[in-house]
């Protein structure tokens, strides 16, 4: 499983305010939602990036000083069974 992390992207002169969704297998970027607060469109976006791969399971959320949302998942689901890794 890979950490997500997600920026605020402010307007251009061509297009609105968006939140990129970052992880190591690559991106999603999705539109500014006004009717959304700032944690639920960062949440919007790194939801969008979790089902683009087909990934399941509990999500822990982080903010970092520059703003940025930090996701990282906590347990995982195989053939409806949770399986929860612990440790190094």
């Amino acid at each position: 499983m890979q950490a997500i992390t997600t920026k605020y992207l402010g307007p251009t002169n061509t297009r609105g305010s968006r939140v990129k969704a970052t992880c190591q297998a690559g991106s999603v970027t999705i539109e500014w939602d006004d009717a959304l607060n700032s944690d639920q469109n960062h949440n919007a976006a790194a939801t969008a990036l979790i089902e683009k791969w087909g990934w399941c399971g509990k999500w822990l959320e982080g903010v970092l000083t520059d703003g940025s949302h930090v996701y990282v998942c906590i347990t995982r689901f195989f053939e409806g069974v949770e399986i929860t890794e612990t440790g190094p």
